[in-house]
């Protein structure tokens, strides 16, 4: 446990060095000379030149900053092999899917959809009432009146 609250601290340490020394850099070209294309005198070690003491401590820190929280994930206390699902009093039943429709082995073909329709139609012929004579199928055109001849 004292080995965990030891990786805390220098975590916490190597945060602060962290962020105040990258807060403390100068950007790249921040000079007034930067602006104007001035930067480019330095080629014997690249366009920024050689790597500065802040640079080198921001690489240190980073490196010691990911060592330390992956030591730290590893030596939490809290952590555990058991989920939060193991300490409910009881599970939900599991959902199952509804059974998919049976897939037809293949289409049928127009005779059988004829055959089909045949089928459906003399059901709806037998169960249809019978038209008394009393009611026409269907009514009588109106015709207009002949027409008077003119003399």
């Amino acid at each position: 446990m004292l080995l965990y609250y030891a990786f805390v601290l220098l975590h916490v340490l190597v945060c602060l060095i962290l962020i105040l020394v990258v807060l403390l850099q100068s950007g790249k070209g921040a000079d007034l000379a930067g602006a104007f294309g001035g930067g480019a005198t330095q080629t014997a070690f690249g366009s920024r030149g050689p790597a500065s003491f802040l640079s080198k401590v921001t690489t240190g820190a980073a490196i010691v900053f990911m060592i330390t929280s992956i030591a730290l994930s590893g030596l939490s206390p809290g952590s555990s092999v058991s989920s939060v699902l193991d300490s409910t009093k009881q599970a939900p039943a599991p959902v199952q899917p509804a059974p998919a429709a049976k897939p037809q082995a293949k289409p049928p073909t127009p005779e059988e959809i004829k055959k089909q329709q045949e089928e459906i139609e003399a059901k709806q012929k037998q169960a249809a009432p019978a038209k008394t004579p009393e009611q026409p199928s269907a009514p009588a055109a109106k015709t207009a009146p002949p027409a008077e001849k003119k003399k």
